[in-house]
């Protein structure tokens, strides 16, 4: 293979250029290896484009790129593209959205970057394929109508499982059209189950059934892979099956038809076309099974005479057909599933994170998830409102997914604050409580020997019993004074207001000293004791409560490494300004109303709420709902959180489902 010096179109799309050199070489390679037909030429009239000549046929390979900025370099390749006589292959997606231009243009397949051997060998099979298959159909005149109208639907089916990535959806596309382009009455859809392909574990699963003339409830069911059904035949030989009339199978048939479905819901099935759906490695992974291809296929089968007359077998033609839209089906089928194995890795990475946060806070459990329900509900009343400064606001699914993401990580950070001041019940950490109460039974006992001490001395002088009984009164008026102090200790340990009294006395008592056993002076409260037992509100010190907010940047900072990818790239910077506040003074980066994303606004007003109304926490009682809803009123009129969303989640009453699911909740 030759290639031209660079022209100027290649010095025009400039670094990318060299990116785009390497991956072109790169395929150049992947053909070399395997030919895909004997016949096969492959040039390269030009750095950026790769030729692959079949005949009179041709299929360009290019990046994106060149669709982009220089598409003068498949200039002299138009007419041919016009004609059906050449193809172009894009690697990568071009900036261009009028796929539809595309199209028409001769663009039949948008590939990877990089594609693998096995996806290039089905692009340009299918590109050589839709070519010949064109070239037959006006070699006859009476069909010339029908092929054209079916390549276009081949290629129009190829953008939308292209396009689509959710499993049921996809199987649903992919038996819709391939009975379009067969005339077919009926079909059903079969996914296989299982990875060990030796084994019985291996079965098909019956997903989905489509049928225009009868309507009937189908539900799920799965059926061992055996060459005793159609359709187990289909998966376990790999071959396609076409069958003229079911209830007459061929002598020597190991499959059998059942027609117990046929007698339930009045139908008959006639002529069949069943065919494998193959992944990239050339593993079955599903079935495709048309039924009853028809002369009109705008008419129903209602009568058995429209049974007779108008249901004829399946083709050659259909056979072509069905086994061009499978090829691209079963790529796209594997892609879904390989997305919908990340999308749930993703969830159960997202879960699992949540419950390390909780096994760590136990307080808190279930706070995260109730979070994340009262934010993507509050999402979709936004969503349905028609009025305010949100109506025009619409989700897509994965917006709504990135949403739960981030909500339900949005404390994360957690992980990164100190166990003992995450889960700090009171103003005292247990063990310093268990220290004053130790010391405090030390000045007790100190007391007790210093006043029996002076009593026994005076009883061997000879004291009066007045005296002895001053003694005795002595070590009551001390132990209760010690007791009492003990008393206000416990009462200043708990995370509620402290009287003013209260404060005064725990000062004294920072300032009372005893003598240790070695002599030296302590105080019956340290220094960090009373600071603790000071706080007025809480139960944490500031410096505590600053650790505890830096949970939001760790959250931030955590949820940042992880590859979201594209479609969830706003977890991080959603799950990061939860605790920011409109009028600019939240934190950690004290944003104002307009650097605030709207999902983080939503998120603000689930977690004040559910922190208000959960009942799970030892150290508050529970805020009634109406007393939370006028809480958040108070937040909007300190300029914290957006009054139209509050609004919108009172009328919405986005807490009702929460609570109904969980009568505990409901204080």
């Amino acid at each position: 293979m030759t290639a031209p010096a660079e022209s100027l179109s290649l010095r025009e799309l400039g670094p990318r250029a060299k990116a785009e050199l390497h991956v072109l070489d790169h395929v150049a390679e992947l053909l070399e290896t395997r030919p895909l037909h004997a016949g096969d030429v492959v040039l390269r009239p030009h750095p950026l484009v790769l030729l692959v000549r079949r005949q009179e046929f041709s299929v360009l390979v290019a990046p994106a790129a060149v669709w982009d900025g220089a598409r003068d370099l498949v200039a002299p390749w138009l007419e041919k593209l016009a004609s059906m006589e050449a193809r172009l292959i894009l690697l990568g997606r071009p900036r261009d959205p009028d796929l539809e231009r595309a199209l028409n243009l001769g663009v039949c397949a948008l590939l990877g970057k990089e594609p693998g051997l096995d996806e290039l060998t089905v692009a340009l099979h299918q590109a050589f394929e839709l070519m010949d298959l064109k070239a037959r159909s006006e070699s006859r005149g009476k069909w010339l109508n029908r092929y054209r109208y079916e390549l276009g639907e081949l290629i129009e089916i190829a953008r939308a499982l292209t396009t689509e990535r959710e499993i049921d959806r996809l199987l649903g596309l992919i038996l819709e059209k391939a009975r379009f382009v067969t005339a077919a009455d009926a079909g059903s859809m079969y996914v296989v189950e299982g990875t060990d392909p030796v084994t019985a574990r291996r079965a098909l699963r019956f997903k989905l059934s489509q049928n225009d003339s009868v309507s009937f409830d189908s539900r799920e069911f799965t059926m061992p892979i055996s060459a005793r059904s159609i359709a187990g035949y289909v998966a376990l030989e790999l071959q396609t099956l076409r069958i003229e009339d079911v209830y007459e199978m061929p002598p020597g048939s190991p499959f059998g038809f059942d027609r117990s479905f046929d007698e339930k819901v009045g139908y008959r099935t006639r002529s069949m076309l069943v065919t494998p759906l193959t992944s990239s490695k050339g593993e079955v992974i599903g079935v495709l099974q048309l039924i009853n291809k028809k002369r009109e296929p705008k008419h129903k089968l209602l009568t058995p005479g429209d049974f007779e007359h108008n249901v004829v077998p399946f083709d050659e033609r259909s056979e072509e057909l069905v086994k061009t839209l499978a090829a691209q089906a079963g790529i796209a089928l594997e892609n879904a599933i390989l997305y919908d194995e990340i999308r749930k890795i993703f969830e159960g990475f997202v879960r699992a994170s949540v419950d390390a946060i909780e096994a760590r806070d136990p307080t808190t459990s279930g706070h995260s998830r109730r979070v994340a329900e009262l934010t993507v509900g509050l999402a979709q009343a936004v969503e349905r409102a028609d009025s305010g400064p949100y109506r025009a606001v619409v989700w897509r699914r994965e917006d709504m997914r990135e949403l739960e993401y981030a909500s339900l990580l949005h404390d994360f950070g957690k992980i990164g604050v100190r166990e003992h001041v995450l889960v700090k019940a009171k103003k005292l950490y247990p063990h310093d409580l268990e220290l004053i109460r130790q010391r405090f039974d030390f000045v007790v006992r100190t007391c007790e020997v210093d006043v029996l001490g002076r009593k026994l001395h005076a009883a061997t002088r000879g004291a009066t019993e007045s005296e002895l009984e001053a003694f005795d009164h002595e070590l009551a008026e001390r132990r209760q004074e010690l007791e009492q102090a003990w008393h206000v200790v416990e009462g200043a340990n708990e995370p509620t207001v402290l009287a003013a009294g209260d404060f005064q006395r725990i000062e004294e008592l920072g300032r009372r000293s005893y003598a240790r056993l070695n002599g030296t002076l302590e105080t019956l409260l340290k220094a960090h004791e009373v600071k603790s037992l000071s706080v007025m509100r809480g139960s944490l010190t500031n410096e505590e409560f600053d650790e505890i907010r830096s949970h939001v940047s760790h959250t931030y900072r955590f949820l940042s490494q992880i590859p979201w990818g594209k479609t969830f790239s706003g977890v991080a910077k959603i799950a990061g300004a939860h605790h920011e506040r409109l009028n600019g003074t939240g934190y950690p980066n004290r944003l104002r109303a307009e650097e605030i994303p709207l999902q983080s606004k939503l998120m603000t007003i689930s977690d004040i709420f559910d922190a208000l109304t959960a009942s799970d926490r030892p150290y508050k009682r529970a805020v009634p709902v109406e007393k939370a809803l006028h809480i958040l009123s108070l937040e909007v009129k300190d300029g914290h959180i957006d009054a139209d969303l509050v609004r919108i989640f009172n009328e919405a009453r986005v807490w009702e489902p929460i609570m109904s699911a969980n009568p505990l909740s409901q204080r």
